[in-house]
Order: structure tokens, then sequence, then C-alpha cells
């Protein structure tokens, strides 16, 4: 991106008194200690007779012009001989004399390639349940609690196993009818058409009673063979696993959509790690981990992060980060806890001082020694990692070798400003959005597609389709590789996603749908549409008692995700967000 055209007056308006600030320090610690501010040569220098037509300057300030010896009216210095300094330079360069450059105290230091073999981290592990694999054995009708299958936590169940027999009167009465119709179209095979229709709408109705109380198609079939209606009501697993929990009693009396077991699938397992603020950096997504349990001795386990909690604990200082972890036999229990070695470095690494680089906004400015005769220095704009003690990692910018200023970097950029080159305070700040090639594009379709699919299931007020695209976003997020500045998007989306999938009603859901909406707005701001058709910003005012909210969809026509069928074209679209275009500024 190219970069906008420097505003020298408006920079200079609130950049002088900063200068002015920094060289009024200077001049007090170089000066105001001395006896004599001056050494012999200097005094010498001053006392000589010059012509008439010699112009006398500043060292610190070169913009200052007079006739003859004085003061500098900005830092107090001698003026100096101009054919002196003989200093020059361009719209990139400060080049300095050999005495502007003691005067100015310049230290520079050679970039270092800091070799590392790699260190351990040692992290609390705690293993637990894999929330997408936790499931709740619910009762379809409801009735009295005749017989449990499966009495005890710890029991593995089937799929499909029977787990519990009810008898519910609604079931009871329902079958009874069916039996009731079906005879009665039976005695009239010889009657007139319209007795035979109206038999056949009894059936038909008896049979929809019993499926509308979650009465399968195979049960249904079996009820209609039967002979005398039943009063046993077998309820199925709907899923595989280990029983973490027995919620019903034999006997009870249960409701429609009553919990009788909790099961989670412990084939795959979560563990959790405790990083500290100052390890967060040092993490991301698929790094691998290994991971040792005291009731597990000698056996090598690893895992890979999934996963780097956006929130730190308030009170203990540390962040969750999720391991997922292959569990086949059974090894790892939940609530077990043991050690985690979290490896980094292991690669050379360019580091310099802390001391020199420059901060404005994003962006971060070194000053590199140009080799050459006389001392020139032109300021660089580096890309840094986080601070790791008294240096910091280079990450693009700086080759081994050269030489970048420590000490000083300020008064050169304060005199570059002057010359009126490009300085710190005259570039624009680093505002460039990421630009991705088209296959790290398409590792994000999938996310935007799941999200889409969402919108247009809450507009619809499905709930079940709403939890299941919500999963799939989960999913999709997690399948995206590490992409340059995609944790900050990535996620939020994770965690709102989750918050949306455990959601028990469409209110709820739609709490959760605002934040994944912020979120998305974020990555079609930073990476732009990676679909292949226009993606439109909508706002519903009324969203939230007034607060108004945001969502995207693909339709032209308006289909409210927030208040579903009740209001679905309240709204207005705000934006349209074309394939490969960014959105380009999020509300």
């Amino acid at each position: 991106m190219s970069e906008a055209t420097p505003q020298p007056k408006r920079a200079r308006s609130w950049a002088l008194p900063l200068i002015l600030v920094a060289a009024a320090s200077f001049a007090a610690g170089t000066c105001a200690g001395a006896d004599d501010p001056r050494d012999p040569n200097d005094a010498a220098e001053t006392d000589h007779e010059h012509g008439t037509d010699e112009v006398w300057t500043c060292s610190m300030h070169p913009q200052i012009r007079a006739d003859g010896p004085g003061t500098c009216p900005i830092c107090g210095m001698d003026l100096v001989p101009a054919s002196s300094l003989d200093e020059t330079g361009t719209d990139d360069t400060v080049m300095l004399s050999d005495r502007a450059q003691k005067l100015a105290r310049i230290v520079t230091q050679a970039v270092r390639e800091t070799g590392t073999s790699g260190s351990a981290r040692p992290l609390v592990a705690r293993v637990e349940v894999d929330e997408t694999r936790l499931h709740d054995v619910t009762s379809w009708i409801a009735g009295r609690i005749d017989r449990l299958h499966l009495r005890t936590t710890g029991e593995r169940v089937r799929r499909g196993q029977v787990v519990a027999t009810l008898y519910s009167p609604e079931v009871y009465a329902g079958h009874q009818d069916l039996l009731t119709a079906r005879r009665q179209l039976a005695r009239l095979g010889d009657g007139s058409p319209a007795a035979r229709a109206a038999a056949e709408a009894a059936l038909d109705a008896a049979r929809e009673r019993l499926r509308l109380l979650g009465v399968d198609a195979a049960q249904l079939e079996a009820f209609e063979a039967a002979e005398r209606p039943t009063r046993a009501v077998r309820i199925r697993a709907n899923a595989a696993g280990t029983i973490l929990e027995r919620v019903a009693t034999q006997g009870r009396y249960v409701s429609a959509g009553s919990v009788l077991y909790r099961v989670a699938d412990l084939r795959r397992v979560w563990v959790q790690l405790e990083a500290h603020e100052r390890d967060l950096p040092l993490l991301r997504v698929g790094q691998r981990v290994d991971l040792d349990f005291p009731s597990l001795p000698g056996r090598e386990i690893q895992g890979e992060v999934a996963f780097v909690d956006p929130v730190v604990d308030p009170q203990r200082r540390v962040a969750k980060v999720r391991v997922v972890v292959r569990n086949e036999d059974g090894a790892l229990r939940p609530g077990m806890v043991g050690e985690a070695r979290l490896v980094v470095g292991g690669s050379d690494q360019l580091t310099i001082p802390a001391t020199a680089p420059l901060f404005t906004g994003r962006r971060s400015i070194v000053y590199v020694e140009v080799p050459g005769e006389r001392p020139s220095y032109a300021p660089r704009t580096v890309t840094l990692g986080p601070r790791r003690g008294d240096v910091y990692p280079v990450l693009a910018g700086l080759e081994a070798g050269e030489r970048v200023v420590v000490h000083g970097a300020f008064v050169l950029d304060a005199d570059l400003q002057l010359q009126g080159g490009r300085s710190m305070m005259t570039r624009p700040d680093d505002t460039q959005r990421d630009a991705l090639p088209a296959e790290e594009r398409g590792a994000l379709v999938p996310v935007v597609e799941a999200y889409l699919q969402l919108a247009e299931a809450l507009a619809t007020d499905d709930l079940q389709a709403s939890r299941q695209a919500a999963e799939a976003l989960h999913r999709a997020v997690m399948a995206v590789d590490a992409l340059d500045g995609w944790d900050a998007i990535g996620e939020p989306l994770m965690a709102h996603a989750r918050h949306v999938a455990h959601a028990t009603d469409l209110a709820g859901m739609r709490q959760g749908f605002e934040a994944l909406s912020s979120a998305l707005r974020d990555l079609l701001v930073r990476y732009g549409n990676p679909t292949e058709a226009p993606l439109r910003l909508t706002f519903c005012p009324m969203a939230f008692d007034g607060r108004g909210a945001y969502w995207l969809q693909r339709s032209e026509e308006v289909r409210n995700a927030y208040f579903g069928e009740a209001m679905l074209s309240c709204g207005s679209i705000e934006a349209t967000v074309d394939p490969g275009e960014r959105l380009e500024e999020s509300p």
C-alpha cells in the first residue's frame, strides 16, 4: 500500500514541542554540568577571524543560521561555522560530522543473531472432557420410569442401546387409537367410498399423533402391526460413550426432554493448561506439547495447542490453553493432573536492544548506520516480536551484522524532520491490512459459510439448525492454519461460536451471535471477502431493546437474524462487500 503524502505543517505543529523538550533535556545533560561548555578547540575556533560571508549554525539544530558567533536560541549551545559541519543528507538519511556525532552521543550496536536450542516451559495440565463430545440422553416422551437399564456411572453405552423403559399414558392412548382406526378401516373394506375415506383419515390422524409424540418410523410400523396397545416405551441412547452422571431414578415421573444420563465420548479428551501472562506471546495454535502424568510413568503423550483463551484470569493472572489429545485406550481420565512441557525457541533469531526502536502507532522504526566515510543514518521500518528482557526479537526488516542506533535515535529523527525528511513523526501510521494469497483466503471460506448458515438458521427461528451451524463454525475456525494476525480474530470466533452452540434458547444464541458478527466484520476488514458472492452488512435498529445490532448475509433482501419470523424484514443494508474486497469501515 502506498504511503500517504506527509503533512509537514500539521506534523510540526505538534512535533516541534517534543523536539524542543528533547533538545532542552539534551542541552541540560551536555552543558549544565561543565564549568566551560566549550573545549579549547571550540574557543579558538570562536576567536578566529572569519570572512563576512561565513554562516554560523547549531550542531544540533542546523536550521538555525546566523551571520556571526552566538548561542542557539533553542538549546543554548554555541554556534559554530557551518563549513566545519559540512552536513548533507536526503529525505531518508541524516549525515553528521564527527563533531555533531559526538555532541549527539550517537551509539550504535550490531544486530545479533541469537542461537537457542529451545526451552521447555513447565505448565500445570488437567484432563477434562471434550465438550464437543458431551451428550445428554433425554426422554422424548412424558411418563413413569418403570426400569433403568443402566444404573451406575462409568458404564459404557452404545448408540441406539435401550437405556430405560417408560410407561406413557399418552403413547398408550395414541397406540390404542391407532389400532382402533386400523380395525375400523379393515371392517369397511366393502363399504362406501365416503366411509372408507373417513376411516383412512382417522388412521392417518392416529399415526400423526404418535409421530408428534416422538415415535419414529420403525416403532410406528411395529405399533401398527401389534394386536394390543403397548404399555412399555423404550428410550434409546442417541450417542455412544461413558456415563458421567445418572440423573434419573427408577419409578420417577419425567417430562418430555428430561435428562436421564450425561454421556461423554472419552476417546478424545481436552488437556487444559494454565499459562502465565509472560508465556502467552510464545503460544500459538498447532504448537507441540509434551505431557507427563505421574499415574502413567514412562508413557510419552503428545498433543497440539488447539485454543488459547483470549481472557486472563484477573485473580491468578493465568489463561487457559487447550490441548486436544487422542485417548483411544481411555488411559487419560477426566480429573487427572500432570505437567505439560511447552517447547519454545529452537532456532536462530535476530535481536536488537530495547533502546533501539522508536514506536509510532503500530509502526516500529530503527535508525541504521549507512556504511561510508561520513557518519550517516537512515530510518527503517521493522517488525518486532514481544519484548524479552532488554531485547526485542526482529521478525523482519534487519539483517545480522547491520548496526542500529541504540542511543540518540530520537535526536536523529528530530533532525530528519527539520530537514523535511520522512521521519517517524511525519510518516503515516502503519494501517496496512494483510493481503492474503488466494489459497490462504480459501481457508477462510468454511468459516464465513458456517457463519452465513447460522445467520439464516436464526432468521428462520430454527434452534437445531442454529446449533449445528455454530458447531460447524467452531470446527471451521479450528481448522484454519495460523495466519498473521489470525489469533486476534479466530479466538473470539471460537469462543462465541461455543456460546451459541451451548445456548438453550434462541434468545441466548442471538446474544452470542452479535459478538460473532463483530468478529466476522473484523475478518472482512483484515482479510477481505473470501467467498465467491457479495456479502451485505445489515443493521437492525430494534435489536436488543433499541440498541441496534449488525450482521452479515448474502441475500439482497433483509432477513433479520435477531428477530426471525417475527420481524424478518426489519433492518437495512449498510454496505456490500464484493468477493475479494475488504470491508472498508467496521461500524
